[in-house]
């Protein structure tokens, strides 16, 4: 697979710049070249429309009409260049007057009446010579003797186009040069305004496993970088906090295994050093195996908690009967707890928020505890309680009095009040922590508490309406 090529940023933006000048300007610049066209159109065709109005002047004079039939020489230079071209004719004659020194190929062009009174719009704008367009004018006149002449002007507007030709070069020239300065200085400014996104990125490569507790300082940063940096510092804290609980359990992970592993261990060299009795190797094989079970129902918790994903939990909530739920619980622990002579009391009303083989699990290790370390021959009382908030989850037991130092402590990962029990097979210190651990999946809270003999948690699941 062919590696994506990665573009520079600052590149990008100095080109974003240099084409928007070049829009911009070239945008401003034909504007002002086509009102500088109109401008020079409007001019030419004034003087057009002047140099025909004087001539409709003269010619109504006889005496100049004898010198243009007897001393046309007169009039050949009074046009002023080879570009403009004039004709005196008789319609259907030959011209009395033709001024053309640049031989241009004059079109018809139809007269405006006599006593017209000429104006732009009576110019004729013609495709000319070359592409350089040709501006006529004709107008008919009374001329006494002569009848009816008609006085044709024209005019190609050759300067006019080298003019606009040349001011349309410069427009697309200075726009180019104004886009490459632009695209420079963008490309300055630009790497410059970048120097504290470098910084940080440089100070973040500097973080690793040593360092977590290490934050980016954004101090002096820009503000549109002040939202990546706080979500950066609240990454790292995550990850701080993540590490930091990977390797407490790592460290109570290899402090639970050791002491089932180092019992089957010695009991199986014990063994092995003597010969026994089948009796002896069925008690040593029972003991192996409630050892094992522990180990078996350890790893099993602890992949728990790690595959337990938030966001997943979370998207599986759904509304469940509190009454449903508390009724389910209670029958299924009613044979465990009836083993030990206690008597389940269930109520509960009200709607909970939560994924339900999470809760399900939470309520049933909270059960299984309070069986476990609750006083034979006494209550368990399993209760759902709506409040403002959500639902309270309450389930209380009878039995001894926990010390207040053990209470915060009870949820933590391996914790036992009763060391003595640290080789039962079904107690591994990590009930209550999956509880923790279902509770804050549920953005909800937990607590316990333990007076008179009566040891009582409760879970808060957040309604509905909370998220």
């Amino acid at each position: 697979m062919t590696p994506r090529r990665h573009y520079s940023l600052t590149l990008r933006l100095a080109l974003v710049f240099a084409l928007l000048a070049f829009a911009l300007l070239a945008t401003l610049g034909v504007a002002l070249y086509r009102e500088l066209e109109r401008e020079l159109i409007r001019r030419d065709d004034a003087a057009l429309i002047s140099r025909v109005d004087q001539l409709r002047n003269l010619l109504n004079d006889s005496n100049t009409l004898e010198l243009i039939r007897n001393k046309p020489e007169l009039f050949q230079n009074m046009l002023g260049n080879r570009e403009s071209v004039l004709s005196i004719a008789a319609p259907g004659q030959q011209p009395l007057l033709l001024v053309n020194p640049g031989n241009i190929d004059l079109p018809a062009v139809t007269p405006v009446p006599k006593g017209h009174v000429l104006d732009l719009t009576d110019v004729q704008h013609l495709a000319g010579v070359n592409g350089v367009p040709l501006a006529a004018l004709a107008a008919s006149i009374d001329s006494g003797d002569l009848g009816n002449l008609q006085v044709t002007s024209g005019r190609l507007m050759t300067e006019r186009t080298a003019m606009l030709a040349s001011y349309r070069l410069s427009v697309y020239i200075l726009a180019g040069i104004a886009a490459l300065a632009l695209a420079l200085a963008g490309y300055l400014l630009v790497h410059r305004g970048l120097l504290p996104l470098r910084r940080l990125a440089q100070h973040a490569q500097g973080i690793g496993v040593g360092n977590l507790a290490e934050r980016l300082d954004s101090r002096g940063a820009p503000k549109e970088l002040l939202p990546m940096i706080d979500a950066f510092n609240t990454m790292l804290e995550r990850l701080a906090k993540g590490f930091a609980q990977l390797s407490q359990v790592s460290t109570d992970m290899a402090h639970e295994l050791r002491t089932p592993i180092n019992n089957l261990l010695g009991e199986t060299q014990v063994a092995l050093h003597q010969q026994r009795s089948v009796d002896s190797y069925q008690q040593l094989l029972a003991s192996n195996v409630e050892e094992l079970e522990r180990l078996a129902r350890m790893l099993d918790n602890m992949l728990f908690l790690a595959r337990t994903d938030p966001a997943s939990a979370l998207r599986q909530r759904q509304a469940l009967s509190a009454a449903d739920e508390v009724e389910r619980i209670a029958e299924y622990f009613e044979g465990l707890a009836s083993d030990r002579g206690m008597r389940i009391l269930a109520a509960g009303q009200g709607e909970i928020w939560a994924e339900p083989m999470l809760l399900r699990r939470a309520l049933a290790n909270l059960c299984a505890n309070a069986i476990k370390y609750g006083a034979a021959h006494s209550e368990l009382r399993i209760e759902a309680m709506p409040t403002d908030e959500g639902l309270i989850l309450r389930v209380s037991n009878q039995g001894e009095t926990i010390a207040a130092e053990h209470l915060p402590r009870l949820f933590e990962r391996f914790y036992r009040v009763d060391e003595s029990r640290e080789r039962s097979a079904h107690s591994n210190g990590l009930g209550l922590s999956i509880v923790a651990t279902i509770m804050q999946l549920h953005n909800g809270r937990y607590s316990v508490s333990s007076q008179n003999g009566v040891t009582r948690f409760e879970l808060l699941f957040p309604g509905r309406e909370a998220d």
